[in-house]
């Protein structure tokens, strides 16, 4: 958060750890029998770890259900991701079962319940000065990019709206993100239906060609 805004700060926090204690209780059996359907019908580890990247982009551990399987080709390498996918998987995917392990996250203070989802370590080199603005909050569980579109969102236009989300951010909007997230995960609005993120690895954005200034006698001049 910003230190140029110190109540919006302790107000959020304030809310997110209420929030994560009040639906702690209501979640607990849900987590519980999910981690031993995962397990059951993926193996173990039921819930993994991620190194991702957080406020101020210090790297921090987010905990998921799993939707994979482990396989290999006949080499040793990890098959493709639809090829490890399982429908079990896809619907953890579709309805963000599987993020519910992040509610610990918010508990510890890593994450909130609402802002710009956390990214690989290994994006952060690639983000722009602009989209780097993204990292002045703390991840959230869902986001303004994450109602706006979900997975089906180009990285672009995905950063964008994260950075939109810090220059916006307000007690008001969050609430607001917050109703219009159930709403999409109820629809199951903007999740493809492979439950993977079409979109390759983010590499940066590419910066736009110059254009050359059309001399009076060409055909493009005046």
């Amino acid at each position: 958060m910003t230190p140029s805004r110190p109540a919006y700060c302790f107000a959020k926090r304030t809310l997110d750890l209420l929030g994560a204690l009040v639906l702690l209780p209501f979640l607990t059996p849900i987590l519980l029998i999910l981690w031993i359907l995962v397990r059951l019908k993926m193996g173990s580890p039921a819930v993994f770890r991620q190194e991702r990247a957080g406020l101020d982009a210090r790297p921090f551990w987010i905990a998921k259900f799993r939707s994979m399987v482990d396989a290999n080709d006949s080499e040793g390498n990890p098959l493709p991701d639809p090829a490890r996918i399982t429908p079990f998987g896809r619907m953890l995917r579709r309805t963000s079962l599987d993020e519910l392990p992040q509610i610990w996250n918010v508990l510890k203070g890593e994450m909130s319940f609402v802002g710009p989802r956390p990214l690989f370590m290994e994006y952060v080199p690639h983000y722009s000065p602009e989209q780097r603005r993204r990292l002045d909050v703390k991840p959230g569980i869902t986001g303004l990019a994450q109602i706006a579109g979900r997975n089906i969102l180009g990285w672009e236009e995905r950063l964008r709206l994260d950075v939109e989300y810090v220059d916006r951010a307000s007690v008001a909007l969050d609430l607001s993100i917050l109703l219009r997230t159930v709403k999409k995960v109820l629809k199951s609005e903007g999740v493809p239906p492979t439950g993977l993120d079409p979109n390759q690895k983010f590499r940066g954005t590419a910066p736009a060609k110059p254009q050359d200034d059309p001399s009076p006698g060409s055909p493009d001049g005046p």
